[in-house]
Formats: structure tokens, C-alpha cells, sequence
């Protein structure tokens, strides 16, 4: 039995790939791996140097729904709370829409807590720190990053 796997990349489904690039690269300050225009297969890997964090694979319509089974929400953790204050700034000049209109907590008497948002396409998306937020929580009993 495997014991130590990590998480690697994740492949997400978007509709147009080139919008995309710009917004996970924008926001998440990656950068562009390659990326493959085949006539069907239009995908693109994003990443840090070396690590591959994203693939984007232009092969969806619409917008994302959370009342189907898969993926809830795309979370990932910034160092701390001055790099996810830069983060909402940044959100805010792009004119993202932030859930809960700004840094919150995860749930009432918690330091942990983040941003929540969505892409282009409506997946889900948190950042998220471990200490320093100080908000109070959006929701008295429950989760934030589970209702958004």
C-alpha cells in the first residue's frame, strides 16, 4: 500500500483555454509550463519553477456546477496573511468577486481562513492562511469553504 503520496497536479476542464492561462496566472502568480494547440487537444501546464501545479484542458462547455458529483473547490494555502492580503488587492484590481466580500475565517473563534472566489468558468477557488485572520465568520456553525 502506497503510504507517502502527495498530491501532484490538477487537471481542470475550462472554456477557453487563453482566458484562462491569463487568470490562473494572474492570480496565483504562475507560470506558463507549455502549452498545445492540436486542433482537438488544447491544453496548457502551469506551474512554479520546478512543479507542476495545473493543467488546463481547453474540452468543456458552460459553467461549473456544484450539484454534481466531483470536485467541491480548489483550495491552496499562501505563506501568510500580508501575501493573502496582496492576493485580494490583486482580486479586487481584476474585478474577481470575492464570496463573503473579503478575508474570512474558516469558522467562528478560528485564525485560520481565507478568500473564496471563482475562475472564469465558475470553479471554485480558495486561498487560505493557517493564523492572523481576525473577521468574524460569515456562518455560526458550518465551514466557511464548504458554502460558497
Amino acid at each position: 500500500m502506497a503510504t507517502a503520496l502527495q498530491t501532484g497536479h490538477v487537471g481542470l476542464n475550462v472554456t477557453e483555454l487563453d482566458r484562462s492561462i491569463d487568470f490562473y496566472c494572474q492570480v496565483f502568480g504562475l507560470g506558463l509550463f507549455g502549452k498545445t494547440d492540436g486542433g482537438d487537444w488544447r491544453y496548457a501546464r502551469l506551474g512554479r519553477p520546478e512543479e507542476l501545479v495545473l493543467t488546463l484542458w481547453e474540452q468543456s462547455s458552460g459553467r461549473f456546477d456544484g450539484g454534481t458529483p466531483g470536485l467541491h473547490h480548489l483550495s491552496f494555502e499562501a505563506p501568510g496573511i500580508e501575501e493573502l492580503e496582496a492576493i485580494e488587492a490583486r482580486l479586487r484590481e481584476l474585478g474577481v468577486a470575492i464570496r463573503h466580500d473579503g478575508i474570512v475565517p474558516h469558522g467562528t473563534g478560528r485564525e485560520s481562513g481565507g478568500l473564496f472566489f471563482e475562475d472564469p468558468d465558475g470553479t471554485r477557488l480558495e486561498i487560505y492562511v493557517n493564523e492572523g485572520v481576525t473577521a468574524p465568520a460569515p456562518h455560526e456553525n458550518a465551514p466557511t469553504c464548504g458554502f460558497f
